[in-house]
């Protein structure tokens, strides 16, 4: 007589939407910034890490003070989840239903929104006609904190910026600075300045600039918003300093040379996140071509 099998211990499965949780909070650094990307509530969340911790049976995050810290456990569990999660999205992308395809989200200043992106989208939807995208405008500052926070894929900002984790950035091409304005603003004893507020490398460019070379000004316009700085010029108010392109598009005029001293140049970077599809891709290279091509 044979002796009866043994019966094997079941295997259990990870729930693909808890790693996609857990690796989210991670990158987030908590559990409230990642509710903006996951578009989860907190207590969801919450409920979502008690679960992973039960099929695991092991603890993944730990409280010092206010803060969430992962545990040794949690550290080992990013590594795996990552490439888990890599495995299931490159098997949708592959054999999954394409039909609707996720957005690609895009954020660049505004700089290139009037200028290169319209060209860059009639080439891309030649290639991908049902591809959706996501574009956000905004300053180089505030896009890469999006980034960051992984609501944008693609950024095409001014100015480098340091290098930032899971991504890689690449200079794409230099526009020198310009002061924009009308001469007739600048017969007074201090040069009146229109500029956007901190953080702005334009504003720190016109300011370092001007204090370089003595030259007296008063700042009598500041805002946050373009528009409001682009009024403020085209009106007479002040001097400005920006692109040449962004001049061009908003049909600003540029001041003489010789009349303020010189501003620098600055530098065209395109940021992308690791892993983006090959849609993706295909964007990031026809904005960078757009860019250098400038």
């Amino acid at each position: 007589m044979s002796s009866p099998s043994l019966p094997q211990r079941m295997a259990r499965n990870v729930p693909t939407e808890l790693l996609r949780s857990f690796v989210a909070i991670v990158e987030a650094g908590s559990m409230a910034q990642a509710t903006e990307t996951i578009f989860l509530t907190q207590s969801a969340l919450s409920l979502q890490m008690k679960r992973l911790e039960d099929v695991l049976q092991q603890k993944l995050f730990r409280r010092d003070g206010r803060k969430l810290v992962l545990t040794p456990a949690g550290e080992e569990l990013v590594a795996y989840a990552r490439q888990l999660l890599a495995l299931n999205d490159r098997i949708m992308h592959k054999l999954g239903d394409v039909s609707e395809p996720e957005p690609i989200t895009i954020g660049m200043v505004q700089d290139f929104a009037d200028t290169l992106l319209p060209d860059v989208l009639a080439r891309f939807r030649l290639e991908h006609p049902r591809c959706r995208l996501t574009i956000r405008v905004g300053g180089s500052a505030e896009l890469l904190e999006m980034f960051d926070r992984s609501r944008l894929d693609i950024v095409l900002c001014l100015g480098q910026h340091g290098d930032r984790p899971n991504s890689s950035s690449r200079i794409v091409g230099h526009d020198r600075m310009a002061w924009l304005g009308d001469p007739g603003t600048l017969d007074q004893p201090e040069i009146p300045l229109v500029l956007l507020e901190p953080p702005c490398r334009f504003r720190e460019a016109a300011l370092r600039t001007l204090a370089k070379a003595r030259r007296d000004y008063r700042i009598v316009l500041e805002t946050p918003h373009l528009p409001a700085m682009r009024a403020g010029v085209r009106s007479g108010l002040g001097a400005s300093c920006r692109t040449r392109r962004f001049a061009a598009a908003e049909g600003l005029s540029i001041l003489p040379p010789g009349l303020l001293p010189e501003v620098p140049e600055i530098e065209t970077v395109l940021v992308q996140r690791n892993g983006i599809p090959d849609t993706a891709l295909d964007l990031a290279d026809l904005l960078e071509q757009a860019a250098s091509d400038q």
